[in-house]
């Protein structure tokens, strides 16, 4: 593992879901074995690419995401490795029971790929905005739950993917994204990234929050002299215990950011393991309790407290608690 943060809180000039597929046309020339399954959504994520280059191994199976799921998987008992597309909420609440018994249950490699996770559907509203998608799959055992950031982290972890054997799940912001990674950083399943250190407090966060925390940090040490530790929890499941229970030990007290429910998410998991071995206050920001709703992203992350000013909020309280 490998990175460089850039900090410069800019938006990447290519689409976050180019890096699934720039890196799934390098997996997919080198690998004769791995196929792209998608839902009728290949404008949408732009694997149409896929569909030209290797037409032998990309179907779409059209608006039928349970049927998808289990071509996927009849395609995984014969020896493929199979990857499946759809926007989050099919991909997730739709083909759940599938995904669970003919993936999970009978240990086959399926990732599936869920785009426009959370606050990211913006417009497509409360029908299309899953807040518990990586919940789900967290309960499918040995299963692997990724909440990819950008550009460059989904590429290298798409790539990582490539080589696992166990079903997992992938959300994935479609468009616009902020650069936190440079070009070239890779990542290891199951490791979280430190990518600020600090004393005082830790913010864990994943996806679309991980800049956000970072702002955070910048206006907690600005404003009010507070030292926090970022770490980048891209994966949910397995999770990295020893990397959060560090920071507890050495900060003290823990924030978690996510762009989902936190009562069965990313701070919901830190919560289960810090109560058996970590006792130290904890602040959760993420959606409370709540349906989607239409709007422009940042008109949402405003809505369900997701900014950088509520993940410094939520510091000074952890703060407090100590």
């Amino acid at each position: 593992m490998s990175f460089q943060v850039i900090g410069k809180h800019e938006k990447d000039a290519r689409a976050n879901r180019d890096g699934y597929v720039d890196a799934m046309l390098g997996i997919m020339e080198n690998d004769k074995t791995v196929a792209h399954v998608d839902c009728d959504l290949m404008g949408c994520i732009n694997s149409g690419k896929l569909l030209k280059a290797f037409p032998e191994r990309t179907f779409n199976a059209g608006i039928a995401e349970q049927n998808a799921m289990g071509v996927a998987a009849g395609m995984a008992a014969t020896g493929m490795k199979v990857f499946v597309h759809s926007f989050g909420c099919f991909a997730s609440r739709r083909m759940f029971d599938q995904a669970f018994l003919s993936a999970g249950y009978s240990e086959l490699p399926v990732h599936v790929i869920g785009s426009d996770p959370g606050v990211t559907a913006a417009f497509n509203g409360a029908t299309h905005m899953p807040f518990e998608d990586c919940a789900l799959y967290m309960t499918i055992p040995n299963a692997v739950v990724i909440d990819s950031c950008d550009y460059v982290q989904t590429k290298s972890l798409t790539e990582q993917l490539a080589g696992c054997d166990s079903p997992s799940y992938m959300r994935l912001i479609r468009k616009d994204c902020v650069q936190v990674y440079d070009d070239g950083s890779q990542f290891e399943i199951g490791k979280g990234v430190t990518l600020r250190d600090g004393k005082d407090v830790t913010v864990i966060a994943s996806g679309i929050l991980v800049d956000e925390a970072l702002k955070a940090a910048e206006l907690l040490s600005q404003v009010q002299g507070i030292s926090a530790r970022v770490i980048d929890m891209h994966t949910w499941k397995p999770l990295d215990e020893e990397l959060i229970l560090k920071a507890a030990a050495e900060t003290g007290c823990i924030v978690t950011a996510e762009n989902h429910q936190v009562s069965c998410g990313l701070g919901s998991a830190v919560a289960n393991l810090l109560t058996q071995k970590s006792l130290v206050p904890l602040e959760r920001i993420g959606i409370q309790n709540r349906f989607g709703q239409v709007g422009p992203q940042p008109f949402l992350m405003e809505q369900y407290n997701l900014t950088a000013r509520d993940i410094a909020a939520a510091a000074v309280l952890a703060l407090s608690r100590k």
